[in-house]
């Protein structure tokens, strides 16, 4: 609740930043002073001023690729984008604002100042979070589908895109209206839910928000790259050396991805939890502000592990500094018109429908085109960073060829 609201004697009640600028509120046109002693204050705002300039220049960098590379304008690319954005909002709408506060000593725009901040950054927060759920589905419903993917077909994207800011919505509008509430947060240098209230009002906020925003997220990607690295398994039958290094980066690539969404996100979540349910004082503000700038920094991580590892997107960040044409290789493929020549006996059964399906697995994140004649050696090739895509709607094998010598 915001300060404005509390009298001094019932401080005991509420978050002890809020009791140290109580004092100060109506002094202050609005403002209230932090808990954090001045080296404390200077350490947040360089940690927040990292965190706002490098996400900011990431996830713009992000969006300039997308819109100069017509080769980047896939469906799939179009979620990543989706997250780049909901990170940048959080770098615009809330960073610099935390910031001003930590150098300031003191939240600066008021409580409807706060209110405004709160709502904006859990409603970017949620929408990337839905967004990494929605794209670890998507590669999973890729991988499984019998056909492949239409590069054409926007429509399942947008359906998952509109789906991820109308859940954020749903569950980030009702503080607004009565069901918990938004306010200062921590030693007072952000806003958010308030964790602290022990009514039922809030509890069950709270409760819903961690399981429905958080954890439900965390269960679908766990599930689907789960699936997905099962299926890479399986590809040990076509080349066993071969399939043991790529189980083994596409391995790490999963556990990179899931443990940033856990540092970034899960230590937030057990504050919360603790604040809510934990005997008062139990989480102190200082101890607070650690989660809440971990949760930021999921606003530089995530364009580095979803984009900037994306073979596509680091081919054009590499055009685009030489001023120069993308360079052609396997994983651009998806802008080439050649026709490619679909499997045949796909519809069948037995040993050469496992084939099939094993070099479809193989295939997946590589858009199929037609193999240069070099006489030499092929090896399928996978890249989890992004979904296969291609005019047509065959099962088609993506090989790329390697000289010798």
């Amino acid at each position: 609740m915001i300060v404005s609201n509390v009298s001094l004697s019932g401080c005991a009640d509420f978050n002890s930043a809020l009791c140290a600028g109580a004092g100060e509120e109506h002094l202050g046109g609005g403002s209230y002073r932090t808990t954090l002693t001045p080296t404390g204050n200077l350490v947040v705002a360089v940690c927040l001023g990292f965190i706002g300039t490098l996400g900011l220049l990431n996830n713009l960098l992000v969006l300039v690729l997308f819109c100069r590379y017509k080769m980047l304008r896939s469906p799939i690319n179009l979620l990543l984008i989706n997250i780049s954005i909901s990170d940048l909002l959080v770098c615009v709408l809330g960073t610099p604002f935390s910031f001003a506060a930590s150098t300031q000593g003191r939240w600066l725009i008021g409580e409807r100042g706060c209110v405004w901040y709160g709502f904006a950054n859990s409603l970017c927060g949620i929408v990337s979070l839905i967004s990494l759920a929605v794209l670890s589905y998507e590669r999973y419903s890729t991988m499984m589908a019998p056909t492949e993917a239409d590069s054409s077909n926007y429509r399942k994207i947008s359906l998952g895109i509109i789906l991820s800011w109308a859940y954020s919505l749903i569950w980030t509008l009702p503080p607004l209206f009565g069901w918990s509430h938004y306010g200062p947060e921590g030693p007072g240098t952000t806003c958010s839910v308030d964790w602290t209230a022990k009514t039922a009002n809030n509890i069950s906020y709270v409760i819903c928000l961690f399981i429905f925003c958080l954890i439900v997220p965390f269960l679908v990607i766990v599930f689907c790259y789960g699936k997905l690295l099962c299926a890479i398994r399986q590809v040990s039958g076509i080349n066993a050396s071969m399939s043991r290094k790529r189980e083994q980066r596409v391995l790490c690539m999963v556990v990179i991805m899931v443990m940033c969404y856990l540092i970034c996100w899960l230590p937030y979540g057990i504050m919360a939890l603790l604040a809510t349910f934990g005997p008062p004082g139990l989480v102190t503000p200082e101890a607070s502000i650690i989660p809440s700038i971990l949760a930021k920094m999921s606003t530089v991580i995530d364009p580095v592990i979803y984009v900037f590892m994306n073979k596509q997107f680091y081919r054009c960040f590499q055009a685009l500094l030489q001023c120069a044409a993308p360079r052609r290789g396997s994983s651009l493929k998806s802008s080439s018109k050649v026709p490619t020549k679909p499997m045949r006996g796909a519809a069948g059964t037995g040993p050469r429908r496992t084939n099939d399906f094993l070099f479809m697995v193989a295939s997946l994140g590589q858009p199929a085109a037609t193999v240069p004649q070099l006489g030499l050696s092929c090896e399928p090739t996978i890249d989890i960073t992004k979904a296969p895509s291609s005019d047509n709607k065959h099962v088609v094998v993506s090989l790329v060829a390697h000289r010798d010598g």
